[in-house]
């Protein structure tokens, strides 16, 4: 798929998968707003502009792997899914319905466009490493792209993961942590404060980098100088905004996991550029 990094094209991208995750999360009544909102950036920019990846191939075996570690941010993911090519965009509407393969948390036995089921934070870290590992010991070239969220650095397990890619200097490996700095209940620091993140990673033999993580131009630049890097893995700490583009759920961890009413609906698609006041339908 034919790379695009031109930052207004992006931003136009961005603004159409924004409605769509609002759409997604009103029809279902359900799902996680927040994570999604400050994640879509990243994601976007990994399969449009970073990533080899063909949606016409999702098991091609010498594919950059994705894998979404904060599995509650997947109406993000799907939402990229859809604008590639890799699924059918109506199928976007049906998202959390009974049987249909785009469930509250990515599960790859309904789709084979994910690499990994995710959900059980402080996993997905060592399941990317499993994968930077394989390609190491098949001589393979491939890259692994792991997004985790800021609460889930609170897992030992992603220490524990953190301190197996050190070791076996996983360069193909890029961890990015979605900092929002907002968890399901409360802020990071009134709950277990991460800081100083930058330096525990590199305590860990990772390359660390700090971006805004909401500017297409800084997360190319730091992809670039991870994909450089060579003899350690690199970790991209994104400092993003908690419901990015919706004025009411930014910073507000009352979104983290709770779908808009009416109301707060019609506002944040009006916020969006799109009019569905009076009964008008988003499609």
């Amino acid at each position: 798929m034919a790379k695009l990094r031109d930052e207004k094209k992006l931003k136009e991208v961005a603004l159409k998968l924004r409605r769509d995750i609002v759409e997604m999360i009103y029809r279902a009544g359900s799902g996680h707003p927040g994570g999604s909102l400050s994640a879509v950036d990243i994601i976007s920019a990994l399969y449009l502009g970073e990533m080899n990846y063909d949606p016409k191939n999702p098991r091609d075996d010498n594919r950059d792997r994705f894998v979404l570690s904060k599995g509650h941010g997947c109406s993000a993911l799907y939402a990229v899914l859809a604008h590639v090519g890799a699924i059918p965009r109506k199928e976007l509407w049906n998202f959390r319905k009974l049987g249909s393969p785009l469930q509250g948390h990515p599960c790859m036995l309904k789709m084979p466009e994910l690499e990994v089921s995710t959900g059980s934070l402080g996993q997905g870290i060592s399941v990317a490493n499993g994968m930077a590992l394989a390609a190491k010991l098949d001589r393979k070239d491939y890259r692994v792209y792991c997004l985790m969220g800021d609460g889930e650095c609170q897992e030992g397990e992603s220490w524990e993961a953190a301190m197996t890619a050190g070791v076996h200097k996983l360069d193909n490996l890029c961890a990015i942590v979605d900092y929002n700095h907002v968890q399901q209940t409360k802020p990071i620091v009134e709950i277990k404060d991460l800081e100083p993140l930058a330096d525990k990673w590199r305590a860990f033999n990772w390359h660390a980098l700090e971006i805004d993580g909401n500017s297409y131009p800084e997360i190319f630049k730091a992809l670039d100088e991870a994909r450089a890097t060579k003899g350690k893995p690199t970790v991209i700490i994104a400092n993003t905004q908690k419901g990015k583009g919706v004025s009411f759920m930014e910073g507000d961890p009352g979104f983290h996991g709770k779908a808009p009413n009416d109301e707060q609906y019609v506002q944040a698609m009006a916020e969006l550029g799109v009019d569905v006041s009076g009964g008008k339908t988003y499609e």
